[in-house]
C-alpha cells in the first residue's frame, strides 16, 4: 500500500491516489448510524450541516487525519459535503465528467464565475480553474467497491488539461488508459475535481456508500455554502 507521505506526489501526478482502510469497522458503523438518522435516499447534500457529528467523527481518526495534513495545509477548509448511496442493483450509470459546479450562498454575477444552477434552493456555479485546482476531493468508502457496484472509471492526469468538452466529439482514447479505482471498505480515495471519471451501473447485491468532502484554499465573492 502507498505510503502516507506519498498520496501528495502520486495524487498531483495522477490526479487522484487510493489509500488502504483507514477507518475501523465501528467507526464505520458509527458515520452510517447517524447518516441514517437523516432523511434521505441515495444522497445528502450540505451533509455536514445537515450531520454535523460525521466531521467530528472523521477527524478524530488519527490515519485519516494524517492523511489529511499530508495534502491540505491549515489555508484549506470544507467547502462541500455529500453523502452518496449506489444502491445494490442499480441501472443507472454516469457518463465521464469532471466536478465543476461549487455550492455558495449568494448569487453575485462575476467575471470568471458561469453556468448558474439552483436545484432545490441551492445554488450552484462553475469558477475560475484556479478555484477548481485548489480544491482536493477525499471519498471515504462505507463499503468494499469494485466493478460490481460502480466503482470510479478514471483517466489517469487528465487532471491537468483544465475543463473538457464531454460531447460528441470527446474521445477518451486520446488520453490515458483508464483505470478502475477499487477501494476497500474504510479506505479513502483521494481525488483532484478536474480529473476525469464516470461509474458503471451496479450488478451487486451491495450497496455502495461515500462520504465525498471537497476541501479548497480559494476564498469567492459570493461566499462559499459550506464554509
Amino acid at each position: 500500500m502507498i505510503e502516507i507521505d506519498s498520496h501528495k506526489i502520486i495524487l498531483e501526478t495522477e490526479g487522484f491516489s487510493i489509500s488502504k482502510p483507514l477507518f475501523s469497522n465501528e467507526e464505520l458503523k458509527q458515520m452510517c448510524d447517524l447518516i441514517d438518522q437523516s432523511d434521505h435516499n441515495f444522497a445528502i447534500r450540505q451533509l455536514v450541516l445537515k450531520v454535523p457529528k460525521l466531521q467530528e467523527l472523521i477527524f478524530n481518526n488519527d490515519h485519516f487525519k494524517n492523511l489529511y495534513k499530508s495534502i491540505c495545509d491549515e489555508r484549506y477548509f470544507l467547502s462541500k459535503a455529500i453523502f452518496f448511496n449506489k444502491p445494490k442493483m442499480s441501472n443507472w450509470f454516469v457518463s465521464y465528467h469532471q466536478d465543476l459546479s461549487i455550492s455558495v450562498k449568494n448569487k453575485k454575477e462575476t467575471h470568471g464565475y458561469s453556468n448558474w444552477t439552483n436545484k432545490n434552493g441551492q445554488l450552484g456555479v462553475i469558477p475560475p480553474r484556479e478555484v477548481l485546482e485548489n480544491t482536493v476531493t477525499f471519498r471515504i468508502h462505507l463499503d468494499d467497491t469494485n466493478e460490481t457496484n460502480g466503482a470510479l472509471h478514471v483517466i489517469p492526469k487528465s487532471h491537468n488539461k483544465g475543463i473538457i468538452r464531454v460531447d460528441e466529439t470527446f474521445n477518451k482514447n486520446k488520453l490515458e488508459k483508464e483505470v478502475l479505482c477499487n477501494v476497500d471498505k474504510g479506505g479513502v480515495m483521494v481525488m483532484k475535481p478536474l480529473l476525469l471519471h464516470a461509474s458503471q451501473r451496479s450488478v451487486s447485491a451491495f450497496n455502495r456508500r461515500v462520504i465525498h468532502l471537497e476541501f479548497c484554499n480559494q476564498e469567492i465573492p459570493m461566499q462559499w455554502l459550506e464554509k
